[in-house]
């Protein structure tokens, strides 16, 4: 797909208005006139004393379609009202020569639940945001009015963190298979054992690190997530050897969630989930995605839905008060019927939370490299499961908290979190919203320091391998510096 701009530079905006529709294709910006006959999609601003015009014009495969819209030239986000125009132009005009309406309509971000909250703080009544997302942004009623949901949800949440408050994420990149759609980066437990005992030794170097830097600083931890990869995929002794070092290096007074991915149920065992218990852990992530184990096998889980059960089972009995699961709408070879019985059978199990995520075609996952990946810009199955999920547990108790979207997911559609009442999970929305600061540790870890009292984000990567974390660890520690420089230069308290 061709893109001409006319008027205006804002490439990353209509990048992601051609990938709503077009997911897949890459786009090319050329200049207007140099599109010849292929595929493009035009978009054009003109502004007068008054009101800025969108002129929209999208030619595939043979067939054109045009729309227009418009925003006011003297308003004071004048920018931002042109992405909306243009959204407006760019769906109608796509609507009409693709045959559907996605229905998130012209919102491309990945958190439609954040804009809702900043109209709840500038005022806007619940009946008025709703109207604003219908009327203004195309988004379909049942969208609209779950975004607002979770907005209310996530505001209560975030209203939670302190000017000082951080959290802290542990990364633990080994899993014992990888997912089909995986683009994270899971390292084939039985290959990078070797890895194993290095990689442990100096995590806990630099969860020490990091915990003498945040007592220094007097920061406040609010939440600890240990994801990967999986977690649970190290021995016991490995597992039981880093959650010791956090617990002697951190001030758990303040924390209110310590989660750890658990999320594939065939690593699970009693020894694990008491180390996980006596370090202080009380949320676990068990992630079963289908409980069909046909479709199990075809993206590469390396259990079957019995495992799940026993998992689940022991993890009950474990003494840990959270447990989540996760599922996926939309994996190859599911069906509306399947996707039903995994949602009932997961329902009757009654955890604490249940986590939907659409499918999402990532590039460096193996549906992509291994020529697989189907994209599926109207997505109507996977929508279904997503309207027979939310039905099912809004009705049993659950109530949506948590919402983000992705690049190249089907049908434009959402992940959504439910909780029991008072189960919500903190870190999610914390990391998400960048709430506060994340301190990350581990291969891969991404710190985001959020500015105390204002909005301004600064991030510290780690190493993204684990061969390539372990050979440079001093450079990691170095880097680590950049935190006290930070909050010398932002403090948190005035």
């Amino acid at each position: 797909m061709k893109l001409i701009l006319d008027g205006h530079d804002m490439v990353y905006e209509s990048c992601n208005l051609c990938y709503m529709f077009f997911p897949g294709e890459k786009v090319q910006t050329v200049m207007a006139g140099e599109q010849g006959i292929d595929d493009y999609s035009y978009i054009r601003l003109k502004r007068c004393r008054t009101k800025t015009t969108a002129f929209v014009t999208i030619l595939r495969n043979g067939k054109r379609a045009r729309a227009c819209s418009y925003s006011v030239s003297n308003a004071r986000d004048y920018k931002k009202q042109c992405e909306f125009a243009m959204g407006r132009a760019f769906y109608k005009a796509a609507s009409s020569l693709c045959g559907f309406s996605p229905p998130w309509g012209i919102l491309t971000g990945i958190r439609p639940a954040k804009f809702a909250r900043d109209m709840l703080s500038n005022g806007l009544s619940r009946q008025e945001i709703i109207d604003v997302l219908k009327k203004e942004h195309y988004v379909a009623p049942r969208k609209a009015a779950v975004c607002l949901e979770t907005a209310l949800a996530e505001a209560d949440i975030v209203a939670l963190s302190k000017p000082n408050s951080f959290s802290l994420y542990i990364s633990i990149p080994f899993c014992p298979s990888r997912c089909l759609y995986c683009s994270f980066i899971s390292q084939d437990i039985v290959k990078m054992a070797h890895l194993m005992p290095r990689y442990v030794e100096l995590l806990c170097e630099e969860l020490v690190a990091t915990g003498r830097l945040v007592t220094k600083l007097g920061l406040r931890l609010e939440t600890i997530y240990m994801g990967g990869g999986t977690p649970t995929s190290l021995p016991t002794e490995k597992l039981e050897k880093i959650l010791k070092t956090v617990k002697d290096n951190f001030i758990f007074t303040d924390l209110r969630e310590y989660t750890v991915e658990a999320g594939r149920p065939d690593t699970i065992t009693n020894e694990k989930l008491a180390v996980i218990k006596s370090g202080g852990v009380g949320r676990i992530c068990i992630n079963p995605q289908t409980l069909q184990d046909d479709v199990l096998k075809r993206i590469g889980r390396s259990h079957t839905s019995a495992e799940f059960f026993k998992a689940f089972s022991l993890a009950k009995h474990s003494g840990i008060g959270s447990i989540n699961t996760d599922l996926i709408t939309g994996l190859p070879g599911d069906t509306l019927e399947g996707f039903k019985r995994t949602l009932d059978g997961i329902a009757d199990l009654n955890p604490e939370n249940i986590t939907i995520h659409t499918l999402a075609v990532k590039r460096s996952s193996r549906l992509v490299t291994g020529g697989t990946a189907t994209y599926d810009a109207r997505g109507e199955l996977a929508a279904d499961m997503l309207d027979y999920a939310g039905d099912k547990l809004v009705q049993g108790g659950y109530t949506p908290y948590y919402l983000y979207r992705q690049r190249n997911t089907t049908g434009n559609l959402e992940n959504i979190g439910y909780s029991k009442p008072n189960y919500e999970g903190l870190y999610n929305i914390f990391i998400m919203d960048e709430t506060h600061t994340i301190l990350s540790t581990g291969a891969g870890g991404v710190t985001k320091l959020r500015q105390p009292l204002g909005n301004r984000i600064e991030r510290i990567f780690n190493f993204k391998y684990p061969f390539e974390y372990i050979s440079r660890f001093e450079e990691i520690l170095e880097r680590k510096k950049q935190v006290e420089k930070f909050y010398d230069s932002n403090p948190w308290q005035v």
